[in-house]
């Protein structure tokens, strides 16, 4: 339940806050009484010191407005015009919108935690993409399904009692003081913090870093719910803020295994069957991703906590100190202790798995793990043989089309799938084949144009691309002889117990310095592609993901500090008035909180060379 917060010290604390405010904001006059806004494309004047709240709707084409933006820079909905400037609606119909929601949200929870008697101490773990992990210390030894439901109905009275947001900015020492009285990991973060002040957020109680806009008030907050999980509160978005409907029908997130018997391994198609209630396929879905995903950073986490490396603040003063150095050593030595676990394991199996397939979404470091996975291999008596999916495309007039009307190659039915099962199943009989080719500029496909290859007693196939975890790859193969790999990028480390590094956001950078660095494709183009890639890997990769034999998470914990001395450049390199700038402006000061450190330690087989260069592999 709610406790009524002592008036007077509420009070007092808005008088020391608001003093706090002029001091550190005091500015001149305006040099203008009036500024020429440009408004979705309609320029209009306004009195200086309007809020883009006022000039922009509540909603827009039934999504919520959560946002604004003011030359391209996302800003709170309480930002004043100070000057001209364009502005424009930023909903969660944009990914960027979403994102603003699901903190905005993630702020409330961790202040209806305070609410709680005795306090509940709440860290934000990982996204799920439709619901966020919660760790949680409970002083009153509460279990995980009474305090979800003391949370949310926490949380709701908040949003009825429609809390204003609170953005102040507090002297570095004064933040610091704070944090470390709450023995919150922020207090690390302002030891490298390189800024006068520290702009933080509340809802009442509880001060967080702002690492970016959130929602104005509470009461624009509804249509969530927090979920009991193993040892973790889950914290569902709702329709507004999740990254896929929220219908048994139309996301399958995290499928359910095929039922026993079935031949191929498909996934039951969801067409016909009757939907559950929206929050018991959530909730049901929320458990498995969130324990699916516990056990794939377990590893990593539990090594970084022995060498004290619990937050971005820890990381950063590790490379302040000197530290730097074992610790890309130790992070590189996780990695090929996992590549040679995972290819023991296929050794392992030697007499029944013919056939490796690997796959991850775009720059999660695929091509260096496999070269990484055939030394391994070779290491154990193996030799690899590499088949290209991609030469089994069918001929371009016959590749199925999107909803938009263009190609779809991310399809499973732009493959020759028939052609591929022919191929790999006088293949594992011992023929020698040749194999297809496709042609990209013409478009046109060769049954035969390939390379002729024989797998010999020793050899396994190594075939990667977007569809190697799906079953409907495979159907000639017995399940037996095949071998899948998932690779991605997964542990991240935390700002606060608000904020931390998207995985995402890790494979966007790495996309962004390689496609600059080495494809001549600017940061802008990148960013604008981003949201197809997203929702091909949602489609065709992470439906399939726990078909895997073996998880790889390609996350190096030092790799941000390395990418931002390549990635600032070239995210400046952005136009202002350019729709990537929204991104390329929140990634700037993403990378800003990490101490730069240069490349010099990294080996020449890291995944991190495959995105800045100097790999001691050919690609």
């Amino acid at each position: 339940m709610l406790c009524k917060p002592d008036e007077k010290a509420v009070n007092d604390d808005s008088i020391l806050r608001g003093a706090r405010h002029v001091v550190l904001h005091d500015r001149s006059l305006p040099r203008s009484a009036d500024a020429k806004v440009v408004l979705h494309g309609v320029p209009r004047v306004v009195p200086v010191g309007t809020k883009a709240r006022a000039l922009l709707p509540e909603r827009m084409l039934g999504r919520l407005v959560v946002a604004a933006l003011m030359d391209q820079k996302a800003v709170s909905l309480t930002t004043p015009i100070t000057a001209s400037c364009s502005l424009a609606a930023l909903t969660t119909g944009h990914w960027e919108g979403q994102r603003i929601h699901r903190q905005s949200l993630a702020l409330l929870a961790l202040e209806a935690a305070e609410h709680l008697e005795p306090p509940l101490r709440l860290q934000m773990g990982p996204s799920l993409g439709f619901a966020q992990r919660v760790s949680f210390s409970d002083p009153a030894g509460r279990g995980a399904a009474t305090l979800a439901e003391q949370l949310e109905q926490a949380m709701h009275a908040l949003t009825a009692q429609r809390r204003e947001l609170r953005e102040e900015w507090w002297t570095v020492d004064e933040a610091r003081a704070h944090f470390l009285d709450k023995g919150a990991s922020a207090a690390a973060l302002l030891d490298t913090w390189r800024d006068p002040a520290v702009p933080l957020v509340s809802y009442g109680q509880i001060y967080a870093l702002q690492m970016g806009p959130l929602l104005p008030d509470t009461a624009l907050l509804d249509g969530f719910h927090v979920l009991p999980g193993d040892d973790v509160l889950l914290l569902a978005y709702g329709k507004e803020a999740a990254a896929r409907p929220m219908t048994s029908s139309a996301f399958p997130a995290f499928p359910s295994p095929a039922p026993p018997g079935s031949s191929s391994g498909i996934e039951p198609s969801s067409a016909g069957l009757p939907e559950e209630p929206e929050l018991a396929y959530v909730a049901r879905h929320a458990r498995r991703a969130s324990t699916h995903a516990a056990s794939l950073i377990e590893g990593q986490e539990r090594w970084l906590a022995a060498l004290d490396v619990t937050s971005v603040g820890s990381l950063n003063h590790l490379c302040v100190s000197g530290g730097v150095a074992q610790l890309i050593r130790v992070s590189e030595g996780f990695h090929e202790k996992r590549i040679g676990a995972i290819a023991d394991e296929i050794g392992d199996r030697r007499d029944q798995v013919r056939v490796i397939c690997i796959a991850g979404p775009s720059s999660s470091g695929k091509t260096t793990f496999i070269q990484r996975l055939e030394v391994q291999l070779e290491v154990n008596g193996l030799r690899p043989v590499g088949l290209s999916l991609d030469d089994y495309y069918c001929d371009r007039v016959r590749t199925p089309r999107d909803d938009a009307g263009e190609y779809d190659y991310e399809s499973l039915d732009a493959l020759q799938l028939d052609l591929l099962g022919d191929h790999l199943r006088r293949l594992l009989d011992g023929e020698a084949v040749r194999t297809a080719r496709f042609d990209f500029p013409t478009g046109l496909s060769s049954a035969e144009g390939g390379k002729e290859i024989r797998l010999g007693k020793s050899d396994v196939l190594l075939l990667e691309g977007i569809h190697g975890l799906n079953p409907g790859l495979l159907r000639t193969v017995p399940a037996e002889h095949v071998y899948h790999v998932f690779c991605c990028p997964l542990a991240q480390l935390p700002f606060d117990d608000l904020t931390r590094v998207h995985a995402s956001d890790v494979r966007l950078i790495r996309r962004i310095v390689r496609d600059r660095h080495s494809r001549g494709t600017g940061a802008a183009d990148n960013i604008q592609r981003w949201p197809s890639v997203r929702a091909g890997e949602r489609r065709h990769i992470f439906p399939f993901q726990h078909h895997a034999d073996a998880v790889f998470d390609s996350s190096l914990v030092y790799e941000m500090n390395v990418l931002r001395v390549f990635a600032e450049r070239y995210l400046l390199e952005v136009p202002r008035d350019h729709a990537s700038y929204t991104t390329a402006f929140r990634l700037m000061r993403l990378l800003d909180r990490f101490v730069a450190i240069y490349s010099d330690h990294a080996p020449p087989t890291s995944i991190v060379r495959e995105f800045i260069g100097g790999s001691g592999f050919r690609y």
